[in-house]
């Protein structure tokens, strides 16, 4: 019973205080404006009859903010309030009240149109161009959000809403700017080098956003390269690209980060004569873990090195990089060998031919050898005549036995240099 009571009399004191706070008369035409030196502040005024207020922030549909500032009666009835105090990205008003710190509020609120604390629009997208030693950063910048409090007294507008500071950091330092603000969407840096970050503090009147970041890279690669390869056979040219890149946190110097993604770009060139210019022989892209793999095809004796070539995506601008030179010396290759009709196994006193195709089809002398079984070793059977690659040998089955062949094929020159020869494999024949 007690209790009911205690509560009913609290009820009672709040109900007869609430009617003594709203008792003088409430402050009228609250307005906001921007401040006039610059945007720095929202000035808020409004008039009542010389009376001590109380000014405070609601949020519409926002978080009201914990700003509270009492003006004195008899000083001015205005108030700068810092565009800091308003939280951004949302909807508020500005309420004025008769009241003081010790006394409270003793009137209704007086309320100002609501207005929004949109932040400035951040670029969606940032690509680099390089620039002779520098180079070109451009940026996009998306359709702003639709505006809810449309022409409201503190909307700015025109096509230049918004600045962009550019910003780089290096390993090892802060992020710093490099430039002062600008309403350009492109910005020129001159005498860089990579390992970079690019970034854009973009900033309105209401707040700042970091975005539109480039990073500079730098690369390195290495190469597996054969030491042979047969005349128009592909090699496989294996290796690893790993890119350098740089990451800031705030208030922190920029560190140096290992990166190898897939999608890299890789060039194997070549140098097809002695001395000529290195051109592309074929191209592939890393996969995951920066590795590469990547067939290419051969001619002649050449070497071969691999380059990561400068190149530039969306946020991304990568130096390049190139292995050391690897020689790859090329070797005869046999096309086909054997027995003309296919035929392994002839009678005495028939007609065999034996013949070998080789690639390139090169003019040379080859060398018909057949084993001996006696003393264990080749011998030399006949030189035979090489025309565009082919050579052959007729004879007549005149001993019945079986008998194992084979082929010698002398090296060759090729663009300048020289090819290895070959062998061909065992042709075997039986003489019944």
């Amino acid at each position: 019973m007690r209790r009911a009571l205690a509560v009913a009399l609290a009820a009672l004191v709040a109900a007869t205080a609430l009617t003594a706070c709203a008792s003088d008369p409430m402050p009228t035409n609250v307005a906001v404006a921007w401040a006039p030196e610059g945007r720095a502040a929202v000035l808020v005024t409004w008039k009542d009859a010389n009376a001590p207020n109380r000014i405070t922030i609601e949020g519409v549909l926002s978080e009201s903010p914990s700003y509270v500032k009492y003006v004195a009666a008899g000083e001015p009835n205005s108030w700068e309030i810092p565009t800091s105090a308003f939280p951004p990205d949302g909807n508020y008003k500005v309420a004025v009240a008769t009241g003081t710190s010790q006394g409270g509020v003793t009137s209704k609120l007086a309320r100002s149109v609501v207005f929004d604390t949109d932040g400035p629009v951040q670029p969606s997208a940032a690509g680099a161009t390089p620039l002779g030693r520098g180079v070109l950063i451009k940026w996009s910048v998306p359709v702003a959000p639709q505006d809810f409090t449309p022409n409201d007294p503190l909307d700015v507008t025109g096509k230049h809403t918004q600045k962009y500071v550019p910003m780089i950091g290096r390993p090892g330092q802060l992020l710093r700017d490099i430039g002062p603000g600008t309403t350009s969407t492109r910005q020129v840096i001159k005498s860089i080098k990579p390992p970079y970050v690019f970034q854009l503090r973009t900033q309105n009147e209401w707040s700042t956003r970091m975005g539109g970041q480039v990073l500079g890279l730098t690369s390195s690669i290495n190469a597996a390269v054969p030491a042979l390869a047969q005349f128009s056979v592909p090699i496989l040219v294996r290796g690893r690209v790993v890119l350098q890149q740089v990451g800031c946190e705030a208030e922190t110097p920029c560190v140096q980060q290992r990166a190898t993604p897939a999608g890299v770009p890789v060039v194997v060139l070549t140098q097809v004569t002695p001395g000529s210019r290195w051109t592309p022989a074929a191209i592939g892209k890393t996969t995951a873990g920066g590795h590469y793999d990547i067939a290419v095809p051969t001619g002649g004796s050449r070497p071969y090195k691999i380059t990561v070539p400068a190149y530039t995506k969306a946020g991304i601008i990568t130096g390049p990089s190139t292995s050391k030179p690897a020689y790859t010396r090329s070797v005869v290759r046999i096309a086909s060998a054997g027995f003309i009709g296919g035929e392994t196994a002839k009678k005495r006193g028939t007609s065999v031919t034996v013949f070998a195709t080789v690639k390139p089809a090169m003019n040379s002398t080859a060398m018909l050898q057949s084993w001996n079984r006696q003393t264990r070793k080749w011998v030399n059977v006949k030189a035979t005549a090489m025309r565009r690659g082919q050579t052959a040998l007729a004879f007549t089955a005149g001993q019945a036995g079986d008998f194992v062949y084979r082929f010698v094929i002398p090296g060759a020159m090729m663009f300048g240099r020289s090819m290895s020869g070959t062998i061909t494999p065992q042709l075997a024949l039986h003489i019944r």
